[in-house]
């Protein structure tokens, strides 16, 4: 059962609709008049087998390590959709559209069949079925990261194959190009390159720049002690170090490497090593040891240390959003970033907080979008979906018949 939230007003959807065409009619028009196929022959933006939409089309990948049972939950109709049972699986990722059920003895890919392309300007939201395309290989601390253009996989001992993403949407894996050597970290496709960590014995972990093919053609100063977690913005990728983050970034074909520092000693414990935020964001978060979680702000180069309490999960959608923390009570509660002071706090909507992700246990996590955030409740065998613009409102419940324990968002 859920409760649907309040339609989306109507001129704001054909606005929207207009933006996006007039967008898109500027490029078909400099196609047709520089000798290419007119605007009559395939749109600009045309996607075969797949339904363009004017708004993201979001759908939830849910697993139960316990039982194995697979969902997905479409945010727009409020339908559950069964996918093939996976045992096994102890962590679930994403890259937007395809979820990645990983293992100890590979890693299952699902095609979600919600997406988004990102044209700078204006975006496409696409939707389609949902197909299962095949078994990555790697085990336990494989890292998937993709593009348009490629799916790299970086197994635990540092090996990595690329696989072309056009195979994966026509659901095949197709054969993937290994790279040479050894990684110091997950490679993350940025910028048309491939960007990854080498290491010379006990010296710290230095950028390096490939080429698709796996060439070096480039080396930034840098220098990340103990490399953990990562994540891809509009300024490029951030990657978690001892002493901070370091920001590689792309203009013109040049690429540069930045630290941003924490500007104070931090404790091994309290290092921003997973790092949570909406997709296109700029602003990141992690948790700051137990009682209090990290915002990092790209743009301004900057850290904060929100003083939270004790935190289950936590994450926000930057651009003058509140941090959600889901903290071990169960209840949300919303904080002003600037200033650090909470601002909103719901009822008790998790009674059973899980405080391991091994084993049958995860702990659960806060998915957010441009208007939404999604909290899973295992124990409870539900979803809520929360306006963090309104005080963290439950706007819909979603009921399930599996424990949703592993959650990821597509369509973003």
């Amino acid at each position: 059962m859920f409760v649907r939230r309040n339609v989306t007003p109507l001129v704001p959807a054909l606005l929207s609709v207009v933006l996006v065409t007039a967008g898109c009619a500027g490029q078909d028009d400099a196609k047709s008049s520089s000798g290419s196929p007119s605007s009559s022959a395939t749109p600009h933006g045309y996607v075969e087998g797949a339904k363009e939409a004017a708004e993201q089309q979001s759908r939830l990948l849910l697993g139960d390590p316990g039982t194995g049972d697979t969902r997905v939950l479409d945010l727009i109709t409020g339908k559950t959709h069964d996918t093939a049972r996976r045992a096994g699986v102890t962590e679930l990722t994403t890259d937007g559209r395809f979820g990645y059920f990983h293992g100890a003895d590979g890693t299952h890919v699902l095609d979600s069949g919600a997406w988004m392309v990102d044209h700078g300007d204006h975006v496409h939201y696409y939707r389609a079925k949902i197909q299962e395309v095949g078994d990555l290989p790697g085990g336990a601390g494989t890292s998937i990261r993709s593009d348009a253009g490629v799916t790299v996989v970086t197994e635990a001992d540092g090996k990595a194959g690329v696989y072309p993403r056009a195979d994966l949407e026509k659901g095949a894996l197709g054969t993937p190009d290994q790279l040479p050597g050894t990684h110091a970290g997950a490679v993350v496709p940025y910028a048309e390159h491939l960007i990854t960590l080498t290491r010379d014995g006990d010296a710290p972990a230095k950028v390096v720049v490939l080429d698709r093919s796996g060439k070096r053609v480039a080396a930034p100063e840098s220098a990340c002690e103990d490399p953990k977690g990562d994540a891809v913005t509009r300024r490029g990728i951030v990657i978690g170090c001892a002493d901070g983050a370091l920001l590689v970034h792309e203009d013109d074909g040049t690429f540069t490497a930045e630290k941003i520092p924490y500007g104070e000693d931090v404790p091994k414990s309290e290092r921003a090593t997973e790092f949570r935020h909406r997709p296109g964001s700029t602003t990141l978060t992690a948790p700051a040891g137990k009682d209090a979680v990290w915002v990092l702000d790209v743009t301004e180069r900057a850290w904060k240390r929100v003083e939270t309490g004790p935190v289950a999960a936590a994450n926000t959608a930057g651009e003058g959003s509140p941090l959600v923390v889901l903290e071990t009570g169960g209840a949300l509660h919303g904080y002003d970033i600037s200033t650090g002071k909470e601002t909103a706090v719901t009822k008790r909507l998790l009674k059973n907080i899980p405080k391991s992700a091994t084993g049958k246990a995860a702990a659960p996590v806060i998915e957010v979008d441009r208007s939404r955030a999604y909290l899973n409740d295992p124990s409870g065998k539900r979803v809520y979906e929360i306006d963090y613009n309104d005080n963290l409102r439950v706007a819909r419940t979603f009921d399930l018949d599996i424990r949703p324990s592993l959650m990821v968002e597509t369509g973003r």
